[in-house]
């Protein structure tokens, strides 16, 4: 028997990283489900438990260097990183504080950076592994007030194609997903179904439909693909 493989998904307790964890339990995955929030970690765990899997729960701030550090240090080697933690803010420029915009950055680009410089050197000694980046259509065209949010995504993007050449070599495989609009808690529903009649599909997206192309990207079937920005977007990008 084959042993089984340990998946860690960044901000895992809600949204689109939910659906992340919950598909990757299904499909027979150790998740370690990350998060700030211990009350809905634990909810995410009972579902992917409930449903069969397997899943813990790991607490980190994405906005304190020692606290993600720290993060990595105890969870050890894995197998697959899904880098989907972080926060995004749309404003005009000349109105975005400083603190907001330190906080995007560092959540949404240091973080990340941090935790493939922890995890995918161990991948590449086992010669396997898969990376998965959470960026956003934002990062791949401009909209107005997401200069430092989309900004945030197109660095994602840049080192997500750096990442695949450092380590691909060695089997590790880098990818990116940009979802366009999606449903979660939290959001302004309007605000999604507006964003939704830009796309050639003319809606906005489930968590889960976004949580398959992860689970795709995160198995053997996509075994030859990396250093890819796949847009999961509705056509938005495209159009």
């Amino acid at each position: 028997m084959s042993e089984q493989k340990t998946a860690l998904v960044t901000g895992a307790t809600s949204g689109i990283g939910r659906a992340i964890a919950t598909h990757l339990g299904k499909a027979g995955l150790d998740v370690v489900v990350h998060g700030r929030d211990s009350v809905r970690g634990a909810e995410t765990v009972d579902a992917i438990t409930a449903a069969g899997g397997k899943a813990r729960f790991v607490a980190a701030d994405l906005t304190d260097t020692a606290d993600v550090q720290r993060m990595a240090r105890e969870m050890g080697d894995v197998d697959v990183l899904v880098n989907n933690g972080g926060f995004s803010a749309f404003s005009p420029s000349a109105d975005l504080d400083v603190e907001t915009f330190d906080s995007l950055f560092a959540a949404n680009v240091r973080a990340p950076f941090l935790l493939v410089a922890a995890f995918a050197p161990g991948m590449a000694a086992k010669g396997q592994g898969s990376i998965i980046n959470i960026g956003s259509m934002a990062g791949e065209l401009g909209l107005p007030g997401g200069a430092a949010y989309g900004g945030t995504k197109g660095a994602l993007s840049s080192m997500t194609r750096a990442w695949a050449a450092e380590f691909s070599p060695q089997n590790v495989r880098v990818n990116l997903v940009a979802p366009g609009p999606v449903y979660t808690d939290g959001t302004d529903a309007d605000f999604i179904k507006q964003l939704g009649t830009t796309t050639a599909l003319d809606r906005g997206a489930d968590p889960e439909e976004i949580a398959e192309v992860v689970g795709f990207l995160a198995s053997p079937k996509a075994s030859y693909v990396t250093g890819a920005i796949l847009a999961a977007d509705g056509g938005r990008t495209a159009i």
